[in-house]
C-alpha cells in the first residue's frame, strides 16, 4: 500500500469529511496514487466507520479507483491484436461486479459449452449443426429473449444472462458465438441497425441466425427485407461479419442506454468514457 503505513493511512481516511476542499481534494489524490491495492483497507474502513460521510467518500474512491482499473483493461484490450471476446465482455462485466474473476466466467462459459458439445457431431450439415445448438442453448438450457426488462443494465453483463438465461440480442448472440468459436464453427457476428444477429458463413453456404428468437435461421433476402422495413440503404456491412471491438462497442452502447433509461445518468458517462477509449 504504497509508502504510507496502516496509522498513517487511517489518518488520512479520517480527513476525507474535512471542511476546507483543498484539504480533502489531497486526501483524495494521495489515496488514489496508492492505486488498487488500497481498495480492501478503505472496504474495511468503511466497514468500521459510522460516518455516513466518509463512508460515501470512500464509496467514491473506491468506485474511482476500479473505474481506472476498468479503463487502464479497456485500453490494453483494445491494442491487442486477439481482442478476445470473452475478455472484452469480462471487462465491461467489471463495471457493476467490480469483484468479478475472468476465471469465473470463463469456467461458466466452458460449462455451457460442454453441454453443447456433448450433443454435437461434426458430420452434421452446417442447418443441421445450429438446430443442435439451437436445441441445447434455448429448449434444454432455456435461453431466452428479455422481454420483460429489455432495458435492464444486467443484459450487457454476461454473468447475469448465464445466472438468468435472459439476456438482449448481441449478450445472447455472444453467448452463441462463443460457444460456435469453441467448436470451431464459422459463425461471426453481424451488426444491424436495431437487431443483433450472427452469419453461418463459408464459401459454400451462408445464413443467418437470430439468437434473439431462439436461433432462428433466416436468409439475405430476409436481412434486405427487414432492411427495406425500416427505410435503411442496404450497405454491406449489414450482411458481413463483424470484428469483436464491434461488439464489445455495441454492448457499451446498449449499457449507456439502459442507464439512461433508469435515470443513472453519471453511470451513462462513465460508459462514454469506455466508447471513446474504442474509438
Amino acid at each position: 500500500m504504497g509508502e504510507l503505513n496502516e496509522k498513517e493511512l487511517t489518518a488520512l481516511v479520517s480527513l476525507l469529511d474535512d471542511q476546507d476542499p483543498e484539504v480533502k481534494d489531497h486526501v483524495r489524490e494521495k489515496i488514489i496514487s496508492l492505486g488498487n491495492d488500497i481498495i480492501p483497507f478503505l472496504e474495511k474502513k468503511w466497514e468500521d466507520s459510522f460516518d455516513p460521510v466518509i463512508q460515501k467518500e470512500i464509496e467514491d474512491l473506491v468506485h474511482e479507483l476500479q473505474f481506472s482499473l476498468l479503463k487502464s483493461r479497456l485500453h490494453t484490450w483494445r491494442q491487442d491484436s486477439e481482442q478476445d471476446l470473452l475478455e472484452g465482455l469480462w471487462i465491461i462485466n467489471t463495471f457493476q461486479y467490480p469483484e468479478l474473476e475472468f476465471e469465473t466466467l470463463n469456467a461458466s462459459m466452458h460449462q455451457i459449452y460442454f453441454d453443447v458439445w456433448t450433443s454435437f457431431d461434426n458430420r452434421l450439415t452446417p442447418y443441421e449443426q445450429v438446430r443442435t445448438i439451437n436445441s441445447v442453448l434455448f429448449h434444454e438450457l432455456k435461453f431466452a429473449a428479455n422481454t420483460k426488462n429489455f432495458h435492464s443494465p444486467g443484459n450487457s453483463m454476461l454473468s447475469i444472462v448465464l445466472d438468468s438465461k435472459r439476456g438482449n440480442p448481441i449478450s445472447l448472440c455472444s453467448v452463441y458465438l462463443l460457444v460456435a468459436k469453441k467448436l470451431g464453427l464459422p459463425i461471426y457476428g453481424v451488426n444491424l441497425p436495431n437487431l443483433f444477429v450472427l452469419t453461418y458463413k463459408t464459401p459454400e453456404s451462408t445464413f443467418y441466425i437470430n439468437a434473439f428468437n431462439k436461433g432462428l435461421i433466416f436468409t439475405r433476402q430476409d436481412i434486405v427485407n427487414y432492411l427495406e422495413h425500416l427505410k435503411f440503404e442496404p450497405k454491406e456491412e449489414y450482411f458481413e461479419p463483424c470484428e469483436n471491438v464491434e461488439i464489445i462497442r455495441r454492448s457499451l452502447r446498449n449499457l449507456k442506454l439502459s442507464f439512461e433509461k433508469i435515470g443513472e445518468l453519471a453511470k451513462s458517462e462513465e460508459i462514454q468514457e469506455l466508447l471513446d477509449i474504442l474509438v
